[in-house]
């Protein structure tokens, strides 16, 4: 056991006079020690709302970094994967290498593709929170309602429903983080009469399997990422007949893999991945390392593109140009009507195998007349008022209502909700918090996602420094934590500085941008590449945030967390850690600035 609490009288002191070592010669104030570890692993509550990828790492690493903490984790789905439990349309698959789109400690060996279909990235994610005891903590179809913060005892009421039974509960929570991403809420288009289609009517993130599309007259609306992977597999249907809609024009991409590939020494148009190249990558290593390295590497060396006026950028244009006009060399109207104004990458670049091969098929249409009401039986367009074109089934291919606050309201200091703090645009701490919101996180916040690069690196990284700011919380005795409003406005104003530089800004409509893709300000994507993002997240900046204090007895005594002299690693840990091989960190001989390992990467802090 620990000795028991102490208190200090200041007669011990090291000046020589009276024993006084307090400030200017006076005796200090009397302290009372906390009768705790150093570690100091208080108790503390956290919810997790959403167990996509976020919300399954968070699951993971909480726990493993942080004893003390009781933690839930809330999906209202039926199951865990997010996005990939939602997205079971035709087609659904990763259009970014499988290989780089993963948690970094587990590494997929076994992908039958290249560009992996939804269901192997959904049974991926459940087979990593089985693998690493998230599902412990994971409680699916349940849905979060109303969170409100609760002044009076620094607690989140978190209002949960059992989509099930119907039955509510208030949860309280010390910490509340959100890991719903961006790509949850369908967005379904505004059209007059939407909801008097008497047809089938559905949305690609709501999509019904047990639907027969044989020689059925189909309606899709959209040609963003969904639409350019639903239109090629339903064109194939029997007796199917497609009505395409397309209101904006679009870049159609070469594999963003392909370089890669021909840096291995591989056909970039052969995507399947062996049984023979699987047993390879499961057993060898070195192989596999090298594989995904070579990934990894190509998609982060392509940001220039995304910079206006850079030689990467005109290239890109010219390749993107090429590839299309060679697959519509027999529709140059069409071709007319795809090619935009506006650089690659101003709305998300997108593969489309197959995709306008499968435009120029017989039983396809594509139509930019824009929808103006939907009937009972079909829609009406812009071009022919007089007219009902019919429609046997119309799908809603339009995206998600990204980079907005939760569809559950969250309200904060003084009554403020989110909703009204993020209008006109959602501000936050480098995309992690809102001012007036304490002890609130995000994970896939407003600028989390990415043009090129991996995605999946920076929610890691996010996870990282959620996991530093509730051990801070804990560790350090503090009920609150919030970013200070002039850093969240000067992160604010970082992002219009940024983006002022970069193609995202040009004229297209986007899900990076706000007001439903419209709007000119950029709240999708980070502002700049991958490794700028793991650099920012790398080492929080304790000094942009403000903190109150949890003590109730530390009569004004900041440091009252050290405790009572005493480590935990005295008692329950390893006493004499700091000479275990995987802790001691050798400098490199000779000359240690020439360690590789901060020539690949510069030391921080």
């Amino acid at each position: 056991m620990a000795p028991a609490t102490t208190e200090t009288n200041g007669t011990n002191g090291t000046n020589g006079t009276n024993g006084t070592n307090g400030i200017n010669g006076t005796t200090p104030e009397k302290l009372i020690l906390k009768d705790t570890f150093i570690e100091n692993h208080r108790p503390l509550r956290v919810v997790v709302v959403g167990a996509g990828f976020s919300g399954i790492l968070a699951a993971i690493r909480i726990p493993e970094r942080i004893p003390g903490i009781d933690l839930t984790v809330y999906e209202k789905n039926e199951g865990t994967g997010g996005v990939w439990w939602l997205n079971n349309y035709p087609g659904v698959a990763c259009d970014i290498p499988s290989h780089s789109y993963q948690y970094s400690f587990e590494p997929n060996p076994n992908w039958s593709n290249l560009y992996a279909p939804g269901s192997e990235i959904r049974a991926y994610l459940q087979m990593v929170a089985e693998k690493y005891g998230a599902t412990r903590f994971i409680k699916t179809s349940h849905k979060v309602g109303t969170c409100t913060w609760d002044e009076s005892c620094k607690k989140w009421k978190v209002e949960v429903t059992k989509t099930a039974t119907g039955e509510t509960f208030i949860d309280e929570a010390d910490i509340l983080v959100t890991a719903r991403g961006q790509l949850n809420e369908p967005s379904w288009p505004d059209i007059p009469g939407l909801d008097k289609f008497e047809g089938k009517l559905m949305h690609s993130g709501q999509w019904d399997t047990s639907y027969d599309f044989r020689n059925k007259k189909i309606g899709i609306v959209g040609n963003g990422s969904s639409a350019i992977q639903i239109i090629p597999k339903l064109q194939k249907v029997v007796g199917a007949e497609l009505k395409c809609f397309m209101r904006s024009p679009t870049w159609i991409s070469f594999s963003f893999g392909d370089p890669a590939m021909m840096s291995l020494g591989l056909d970039p148009t052969i995507t399947e991945i062996t049984e023979e190249q699987r047993l390879k990558f499961a057993s060898d290593p070195e192989t596999f390392f090298k594989h995904r390295k070579a990934f990894e590497n190509d998609g982060n060396l392509i940001h220039d593109s995304t910079i206006k006026g850079t030689e990467m950028q005109a290239m890109g244009i010219q390749i993107f140009r090429s590839g299309m006009e060679k697959k519509l060399a027999s529709r140059p109207d069409l071709l007319a009507r795809l090619i935009p104004s506006f650089s690659p990458g101003c709305r998300r670049l997108t593969p489309g195998k197959g995709f306008l091969e499968a435009l120029l098929e017989p039983n396809v249409t594509t139509i930019f007349d824009s929808i103006t009401s939907v009937t009972p039986t079909g829609v009406i367009l812009s071009s022919n008022p007089n007219q009902t074109l019919d429609i046997d089934v119309l799908i809603c291919a339009t995206g998600y209502q990204a980079s907005t606050s939760p569809p559950f309201p969250v309200i904060g200091r003084n009554s403020q909700t989110l909703q009204s703090r993020w209008s006109p645009i959602p501000e936050s701490y480098l995309s992690l918090a809102v001012d007036g919101f304490p002890n609130y996180l995000m994970m896939f916040g407003p600028n989390s996602a990415i043009g090129f690069g991996s995605l999946t690196k920076i929610l890691e990284a996010e996870t990282d420094y959620v996991c530093a700011v509730i051990r801070k919380l804990q560790k350090e005795d503090y009920a609150t934590i919030e970013p200070k409003p002039e850093r969240v406005k000067d992160f604010t104003a970082y992002i219009g500085a940024y983006f002022d530089k970069t193609v995202y800004t040009e004229k297209c409509k986007s899900w990076y941008r706000t007001e439903g893709g419209k709007g000119d300000w950029i709240a999708g994507i980070w502002p700049g590449s991958t490794l700028h993002a793991l650099e920012a997240l790398r080492s929080p900046r304790w000094e942009d945030w403000v903190y109150e204090s949890a003590d109730k007895e530390s009569s004004g005594n900041g440091l009252r967390w050290l405790g009572n002299g005493w480590s935990e690693t005295q008692k329950t840990g390893d006493p004499s850690w700091y000479i275990n091989p995987d802790e001691v960190e050798v400098p490199y001989p000779g000359k240690p600035e020439d360690n590789p390992r901060y020539k690949a990467r510069p030391w921080s802090y």
